[in-house]
């Protein structure tokens, strides 16, 4: 990679010193070619070669201006010496070699100027492109790494519950370890890519939903309502399951029984649309103050920042019976 950006530079700066050539031998009032400006401008040439290539990689290393200036006099002296003690000897021996001008310093300053201009250019092309790819760099790793969290935070709270029913030697207890490894599975390694059919994060919804059903048993209800009718979406993987576990542990937590969840979602074709609510209902005078600063919703807002900036609206509403969040994300297409 680092040889196909130094031949990208290569044809850059060729193409440019070329049309700076043509520019240069150009003359309207005399249409004849005149072989001594193409050494002048070789000359001009190796000049911004000097600088750009040996004083200003040590001007960008170590960050001190006078890299810079030594290196720019340094280059500037070279070129006026050639131009001064070679060329004009050999293209103009009676007239300009005959007298050391140092007004040849105002051919070539500008020259240099546009030369080592087309340098400063692709390098500030290349940092931005640089940059770009370290910010993109650090945001995967950041998604990585909000991602790894999920798994442990879920796999805590449903070991806790796991362990109560094997004390009580539930006859659940198989069944419910049956569907968190379904649902571990899917977290562990049907996850990894980072977008899903929307289709296989509505499977392991309901699967997940179905675990939480067995948690609460008799002493509430859950009510699923989902209409996706529009195939072919996809969506970051385990974005809607941390709503619905954050329901279930605040609704348990805070009463034993009249437990109530509602879950919601639809997708409509327009704009590949995903609407999404859910609902739980918790008792007031329990200790739920922590309920919005879980790592759960705090990972999930963190990630839809990240993966849909300006693409979703995620709402909260605590009456303080009811908590509900409403999601809307547009979503790709894999079609």
């Amino acid at each position: 990679m680092k040889l196909n950006s130094r031949y990208r530079e290569i044809v850059f700066q060729l193409a440019l010193h070329i049309v700076v050539f043509l520019f240069y031998i150009y003359d309207k009032r005399d249409q004849s070619f005149e072989v001594y400006k193409v050494y002048y401008f070789l000359n001009f040439a190796l000049v911004a070669f000097l600088f750009n290539y040996l004083f200003l990689p040590y001007y960008y290393k170590n960050k001190k201006i006078a890299y810079a200036i030594i290196g720019f006099i340094i280059s500037l002296t070279v070129g006026i010496i050639l131009e001064e003690l070679v060329l004009e000897y050999i293209f103009f021996p009676d007239e300009r070699a005959q007298t050391f001008d140092f007004h040849v310093i105002l051919g070539i300053l500008p020259m240099m100027a546009i030369l080592t201009g087309f340098k400063f250019g692709w390098d500030a092309l290349n940092h931005r492109k640089e940059l770009e790819n370290l910010k993109h760099s650090v945001r995967k790793s950041e998604l990585q790494f909000l991602k790894s969290q999920i798994n442990p935070h879920f796999l805590f709270n449903n070991l806790n519950n796991l362990y109560s029913y094997a004390l009580e030697s539930s006859p659940k207890t198989p069944e419910i370890i049956l569907e968190l490894s379904s649902v571990l599975r899917y977290m562990l390694y049907d996850c990894k890519a980072a977008f899903v059919p929307l289709e296989s994060e509505i499977e392991q919804l309901q699967n997940f939903i179905n675990l939480s059903e067995m948690q609460i048993e008799g002493r509430g209800k859950v009510d699923l309502h989902i209409d996706h009718k529009h195939p072919g979406l996809q969506i970051a993987p385990l974005i809607l399951i941390v709503f619905v576990e954050n329901a279930f542990k605040h609704s348990q937590a805070s009463q034993s029984e009249d437990i109530q969840i509602n879950i919601q979602l639809n997708t409509k074709k327009e704009n590949n649309g995903l609407y999404f609510i859910c609902a739980n209902n918790y008792s007031k005078e329990s200790n739920n103050d922590n309920i919005t600063k879980g790592i759960g919703l705090q990972n999930v807002r963190r990630r839809l920042d990240l993966i849909y900036p300006d693409k979703y609206t995620l709402d909260i509403n605590d009456t303080g019976n009811w908590y509900e969040i409403a999601l809307k994300i547009s979503l790709s297409s894999y079609e």
